[in-house]
């Protein structure tokens, strides 16, 4: 692992766009490969979501292999699972990946991962993976731990289901809650509850309340956020940072800037996810 010490907390963000990946010139600076986060802890390596993100965060970890990792899935839509297949540590042997979330339908994680994450309709054949794959079956609600790093779990509001982490370690905690909505008449005390007194608070902010509201075409039930949503919860639950992340595939960088200025005039201490930004929690 790169330059770890026993003292380091770091987040870092690979993938930061929500729905569909958004390549092109108008989306340079923030990103357009969706859901990937990486957290570094002393000596062990947590990846979150692997989304097209994920696919650069292996390419980076080519150099240092082998690796040990352990690996959180929020849910299975699309976004989050594209980049498995072009994870390239996974077809290394040597590596040992720790994949860990709660499948639907009742099946293990083992059988959901081989055969609907590494689906058939997957470009890369699923004999080549030489990578030492442990699964575990996480309950969403409970409490595990890694060592002494404790992992907390909560049910998000978001089609088909998602669940969101709290990752706590020598009194510092990140939060990494997307795919959420926001309720109209309260704050979803399942998110307060992980965000309470957090370091970071990685947010699912795809729209502003300006478009999640739009008569013409509301984003009402789509099971995404606003900022102006995480901004509230960011505050009653005693954030120090916020990140919006999950940025809507539509949104240019240009638009995100704009977005950000208003963000930050509303919450000290909030920003906007951009890939490759690094995050160390003090």
């Amino acid at each position: 692992m790169e330059s770890s010490s026993s003292s380091e907390f770091v987040v870092q963000f690979w993938g930061v766009r929500g729905s569909i990946p958004s390549p092109g010139k108008e989306t340079i600076r923030y990103g357009g490969n969706t859901s990937c986060v990486e957290m570094r802890i002393a000596d062990k390596r947590l990846i979150f979501d692997g989304g097209t993100g994920i696919r650069m965060l292996g390419k980076h970890l080519l150099p240092q292999l082998p690796i040990e990792a352990y690996w959180f899935f929020t849910h299975y839509h699309w976004d989050h699972i594209q980049g498995v297949p072009f994870f390239e540590p996974a077809f290394v042997e040597g590596n040992v990946l720790h994949i860990h979330g709660a499948a639907p339908d009742g099946v293990s994680m083992q059988q959901h991962f081989k055969e609907r994450v590494l689906h058939l309709n997957s470009p890369v054949p699923k004999r080549e993976i030489q990578a030492d794959l442990k699964f575990y079956d996480l309950i969403c609600g409970d409490t595990m731990t890694l060592g002494d790093i404790t992992i907390e779990t909560s049910p998000l509001n978001h089609p088909n289901g998602a669940m969101g982490y709290r990752v706590s370690w020598q009194g510092r905690s990140a939060v990494y809650c997307t795919d959420t909505e926001h309720y109209p008449d309260h704050l979803d005390e399942n998110v307060l509850n992980l965000a309470r007194d957090a370091d970071i608070l990685i947010y699912d902010a795809m729209y502003t309340d300006q478009e999640y509201h739009n008569p013409k075409s509301p984003k009402v039930g789509w099971g995404h956020s606003t900022w102006q949503e995480g901004v509230k919860l960011a505050k009653a639950a005693g954030v120090k940072q916020l990140a919006i992340f999950h940025h809507e595939p539509n949104h240019t960088d240009d638009n995100l800037d704009e977005i950000a200025i208003e963000v930050q005039s509303a919450c000290e201490g909030s920003f906007l996810a951009k890939e490759g930004l690094i995050i160390p929690l003090i």
